[in-house]
């Protein structure tokens, strides 16, 4: 087996990340864990555990839950593994060890595990792809049997879902014997590949490249496999909008469609083969939908899938704030996405995207005491209208406990925790500062270890201090290139207080410092944080003539708590100048706000008059007032009221 275990060796001090690592381990793993165990009242009951011991012959009973229940079970491993990474905890590590061998238990001769089809149909089993989840639920597994391999060095999970992957060998693939299908929900394809890196087996590598290649290949599997088993909606699911990304071969599409986390889920597993293959076809392909996803299809925030129906992309440009669906978990997907490009190629780009999904549109999925959750992450809410009208239904102006489709809440789990693995990357005699956070690490570099030490208060302030030390106390060479934020327009770059000249190192968003490193050698970046007004592409509709609020890379929005109802009659000014920042400890767990004199329209003195009139609204009904701006992802953490991210421009 390949080993990986240690190599990147992160340790996290930052403040703001930190804090939400703890969170996670807190409150939202224990509670998950309840939530499994269907423990927790007043919630829809999971039975993902039971579904377990049922399929493993220790209980009675029938399965219950959605048909991918056991991703249920994955998430949270891989949560506890990463947690595990940060924390040692005994209790915890040997609880996920029980689950692991409960897993295993629950597996058949043949490798095969599902809790679904064991219980209720084992006869059918691999005979609706489309629908049913079984590759995706195995992806889950195997993504947590290496991340618990990476974080405790124990084989026994990457073993059992190595048999599972061994199985899935012997049902698909190119020879004539087996079946030419592919997944209804993208998973497997990156899971794949995460256990190819752990266990060096190439048929799970070519497996994976197997899955992308045959998608949307005539004859069209879904609808094979729906005639085979008489299935009347065999044409529903691959409409005209390519709900699953079956509608061409993979190769051949151009613009996102479908489902947004199944797409980003399959555009990331499209990444890791080009990052390992250099395939160039699939290159050219994964990097015309990453620029439709981010030039068209992406909010401000980071949330994509903007259509209720289908959870899905719509077309170019349709981004409306109200009803926009921006699931919790396609967000998380797009940083998976984007992680994934920083390995296909070092470009500023991928990590802008990265670090805005992670500031703003997946945090906010979750309360700041981790104990309630959003599925859908709208970027303008009434509570009102979410309640009387039916398209609102989907948006929710405060957080819920559970859900029945309850794959936001251990998403996020796992992304928080995993957090550590997202800062730095290698290449050769190179290393790359993708984020600013504080962090503690060890890396290998040209062959060396090399501590590097990350002091920043980040996403506060702008200033990041990175002090490096060669293990071996000599002096070392190798290359260090750090990110240059999108939005930062100017920063500053010195070396043991030596001004360094950015302008002539920058590539790609990225300033390269190719320099013999001594230990202690210190390095500090400075990035304005200066408020910023942002205005969308006129072709958004629904953004035409409005200005969002960003500072850093933290989205801002304004809501009820601080300024009153009837958000929609505030106008603000145009001149950034005019807006103060101030941090705030006793606010949101401690944040900048961003305050500004903006005008509001005094609606209760028009109450009694007319609903239309020609002329426009008097002077008498507007009033000067001070606006709060806060951070998007810590909206609805004061209780029900409007809030709002688009603002009218004062004329």
């Amino acid at each position: 087996m390949g080993e990986t275990r240690g190599r990147v060796q992160v340790q996290l001090t930052d403040a703001f990340w930190k804090k939400k690592v703890e969170v996670v381990q807190r409150e939202v793993i224990p509670y998950q864990w309840k939530a499994l165990n269907d423990e927790i009242p007043d919630t829809e009951p999971s039975h993902a555990i039971e579904n377990f011991k049922i399929a493993a012959g220790e209980s009675s009973g029938d399965f219950y839950g959605m048909v991918f229940q056991d991703s249920d079970v994955a998430k949270w491993l891989e949560a506890v593994a990463y947690s595990l990474e940060h924390t040692a905890d005994a209790e915890l590590e040997s609880l996920a060890d029980s689950v692991i061998d409960l897993i295993g238990r629950a597996q058949m001769e043949d490798g095969y595990i599902n809790t679904y089809y064991t219980v209720k149909a084992p006869e059918k089993r691999w005979t609706n792809l489309r629908d049913d989840h079984e590759l995706y639920c195995m992806g889950h597994l195997m993504e947590a049997a290496v991340a618990y391999y990476q974080a405790t060095g124990k084989r026994k999970f990457v073993d059992i879902m190595s048999k599972a992957a061994d199985h899935i060998d012997s049902m698909f693939g190119p020879e004539e014997e087996k079946l030419k299908g592919y997944p209804g929900h993208q998973e497997i394809e990156l899971a794949l590949f995460r256990l190819y890196e752990v266990t060096e087996n190439e048929r799970y590598l070519s497996l994976a490249e197997f899955f992308i290649n045959e998608r949307g290949r005539e004859p069209h599997y879904f609808i094979k496999e729906a005639e085979e088993r008489k299935d009347e909606r065999k044409f529903f699911w691959n409409g005209k909008f390519g709900y699953n990304q079956s509608h061409l071969p993979v190769r051949e599409q151009t613009k996102a469609v479908g489902h947004s986390v199944r797409a980003v889920y399959m555009y990331s597993a499209m990444a890791d083969i080009v990052a390992k293959t250099g395939d160039e076809e699939l290159r050219r392909a994964t990097e015309r939908l990453w620029k439709n996803v981010i030039q068209q299809q992406m909010y401000i925030t980071a949330g994509i899938g903007s259509m209720e129906h289908g959870e899905a992309f719509s077309t170019d440009y349709d981004l409306p704030n109200d009803i926009s669906y921006t699931e919790t978990c396609a967000t998380i997907g797009l940083a998976f996405w984007a992680r994934r490009m920083l390995k296909v190629a070092k470009r500023g780009e991928y990590g802008d995207v990265l670090e805005r999904a992670l500031y703003n549109g997946s945090i906010s999925g979750m309360d700041l005491d981790g104990k309630k959750f959003f599925y859908v992450n709208p970027l303008e809410v009434v509570p009102e209208l979410n309640r009387v009208r039916g398209e609102h239904h989907h948006v929710k102006p405060v957080r819920q406990p559970w859900f029945k489709c309850a794959c936001c809440p251990p998403n996020l789990a796992r992304l928080i925790t995993s957090i550590n693995h997202y800062i730095y990357s290698e290449e050769e005699n190179e290393l790359f500062v993708h984020l600013y956070m504080g962090n503690d690490s060890v890396m290998t570099v040209g062959g060396e270890e090399v501590r590097v030490t990350q002091e920043t208060n980040y996403p506060w302030e702008g200033a990041v201090k990175l002090t490096i030390t060669p293990s071996s106390g000599k002096n070392h060479a190798f290359t260090l290139a750090m990110r240059m934020p999108g939005w930062c327009a100017s920063g500053q770059l010195s070396i043991n207080g030596e001004r360094f000249d950015i302008g002539d190192n920058i590539k790609d968003g990225y300033v390269y410092i190719n320099r013999e490193w001594a230990p202690g050698d210190i390095v500090d970046l400075y990035l304005p944080m200066e408020v910023q007004l942002i205005h969308a592409n006129p072709k958004v509709r629904e953004n035409f003539g409005k200005v969002a609020i960003q500072r850093g890379p933290v989205v801002y929005c304004i809501e009820e708590a601080d300024n009153g109802p009837n958000l929609h009659t505030v106008s603000v000014p145009m001149n950034p100048a005019s807006y103060v920042a101030s941090f705030e400890e006793g606010l949101l767990d401690g944040v900048v706000s961003i305050s500004c004199v903006a005008e509001k329209i005094e609606l209760e003195a028009l109450s009694e008059g007319p609903l239309y009139k020609a002329a426009e609204f008097s002077a008498a009904s507007t009033r000067t007032v001070t606006l709060k701006a806060i951070p998007y992802y810590a909206w609805a953490n004061r209780g029900e009221g409007e809030m709002r991210v688009w603002l009218n421009k004062l004329k």
